[in-house]
């Protein structure tokens, strides 16, 4: 079997191309960029809306294939961005419907974890999972995906984000704030938040405002907003794997790109005889029409089938609330 699959909860446009034994066909990512601002619904919306055709093609084209030659269409039901969502699915469900191909709809979330299991040696881990809206720390228990721990407010990307525009930064602002903090050598006390197995990033982010405010240097806020923040985030992943008697643990979306938190990862995976897997593709981290193919491939071989009814977006749909039927 060979999968479609389309991602579109954010400010990215995705379409990757998988078969049934992991094999990648195809990863065409477009992505929503702005100077000034974050994401802005609509015009994400409608950017997705300008990509979609060419992406579709760009990926058909890298794979060598026809459309017909596809045997599945996956789409990202949720969580995720209305207006976003709802370009893909209606992609997806042409596709679908004009091609009498069969359509399913995957959690994103779930669909981060799947796909660094498949491009791992990781067999059961525990999943630190990091992007634009979200920050979990996930864990198959009992037949469903579990949210161990997870941020009580804002999600790191956005954290990182929206003080990278405060301080002048384009969007995304995470990479650039990784340049700056890497010329920072003077650490500034902040505000660390963990709350049992929670953080809480909106009163750091309200302190790295003020301190920017009164003329603090932009490098050494972010070397010390990446040093405060990702150890949060190390403190209640090493509580997890206690928790949950697990070993491994593996990095998921697009903040997993940063080579400090990976850095700071390993080095509480060495300390604790554990394993961190990382996959190597960055591609593979940061939103993907892949990771929703392979998740979407590994529903239907398990007996999931979708009606077109069936198929309509999940904004606030929780990685707990999906049956795991394919472990």
């Amino acid at each position: 079997m060979i999968c479609l699959g389309i991602e579109s909860t954010a400010h990215t446009f995705g379409v990757g191309i998988i078969d049934e034994n992991g094999r990648v066909l195809a990863n065409v990512i477009k992505a929503f960029t702005t100077e000034k601002g974050g994401i802005i619904p609509g015009e994400a919306a409608q950017h997705h809306a300008d990509v979609c055709a060419n992406a579709i093609t760009e990926a058909l084209q890298e794979s060598g294939l026809s459309i017909r030659e596809t045997g599945l269409i996956a789409f990202s039901q949720g969580p995720g961005i209305g207006h976003c969502l709802k370009i893909g699915a209606t992609a997806a469900r042409t596709l679908s419907l004009k091609n009498k191909l069969p359509i399913i709809g995957v959690n994103h979330c779930i669909a981060h974890l799947e796909i660094g299991r498949l491009m791992t040696a990781a067999k059961d881990p525990v999943l630190l999972y990091v992007s634009g809206a979200n920050t979990q720390v996930i864990s198959y228990e009992a037949g469903k995906y579990r949210i161990i721990g997870e941020t009580l407010d804002i999600g790191t990307g956005n954290f990182l984000d929206v003080f990278a525009r405060h301080i002048g930064l384009g969007f995304p602002g995470g990479p650039k704030i990784e340049e700056l903090a890497a010329k920072g050598n003077n650490y500034i006390k902040l505000p660390y938040t963990v709350k049992g197995m929670d953080v809480s990033l909106g009163g750091l982010l309200t302190n790295l405002k003020r301190k920017s405010d009164a003329g603090l240097k932009k490098e050494d806020l972010c070397f010390s907003l990446q040093e405060t923040a990702f150890a949060m985030l190390i403190e209640i992943s090493e509580r997890a794997l206690a928790h949950c008697g697990k070993d491994e643990l593996l990095l998921g979306g697009g903040v997993a790109c940063n080579k400090r938190l990976q850095e700071m990862a390993e080095r509480m995976c060495e300390e604790r005889n554990a394993k961190l897997f990382v996959p190597k593709d960055r591609k593979v981290l940061v939103d993907n029409g892949l990771m929703i193919a392979w998740l979407g491939i590994l529903m239907h071989k398990s007996g999931r089938k979708m009606s077109i009814e069936e198929t309509d977006i999940k904004p606030y749909q929780r990685t707990d609330h999906v049956e795991v039927t394919w472990r």
